[in-house]
């Protein structure tokens, strides 16, 4: 038998979710052609200024999806840890980039991109995120809203 721990509080979750981005270094990115075509790749990045940063050849998949719609799920950690986050993307010319969050970008991942035209930085910002680990925090999983972190603990619409 499996002995599950008491579910968190989403101030505990708001504060994992933020370990998580502060220290992964890997991403699941999800992203949808105009035709409908899903991509799924990992990629590195770094929570920059509550965006996530990461990068990509200008021809992949993922930089190309972009384009026509901006949106992106973007999912962290195990499958008994889930942080998943739907936000708005960017494509970011490393020339436009500003310096601070390339130096944080390099500092990171030990890879620094500026001045590689053949690539794009993309810039990721959350709009929703939820975060559970077992069934019994399922109920209050929505941490973010509308690009706002959720206060309290869950009321009963929420459950």
């Amino acid at each position: 038998m499996t002995v599950r721990e008491p579910a968190r509080s989403r101030e505990q979750r708001k504060q994992d979710v933020l370990d998580h981005l502060e220290k992964d270094e890997d991403a699941w990115v999800s992203t949808a052609s105009a035709d409908g075509v899903p991509t799924l790749v990992p990629l590195s990045f770094v929570w920059d200024d509550g965006t996530l940063l990461m990068a990509t050849r200008r021809t992949n998949p993922t930089a190309v999806n972009l384009t026509p719609s901006g949106q992106a799920r973007i999912a962290l950690g195990p499958t008994r840890d889930v942080v998943l986050i739907e936000a708005t993307a960017e494509l970011v010319e490393g020339t436009d980039l500003p310096q601070t969050s390339g130096d944080a970008f390099a500092a990171k991942l030990s890879w620094d991109l500026r001045g590689r035209p053949s690539w794009v930085y993309l810039r990721f910002t959350p709009y929703a995120i939820r975060a559970w680990r077992e069934e019994n925090e399922l109920a209050g999983r929505e941490l973010m809203a509308d690009g706002h972190w959720l206060d309290g603990e869950p009321h009963a619409d929420e459950q």
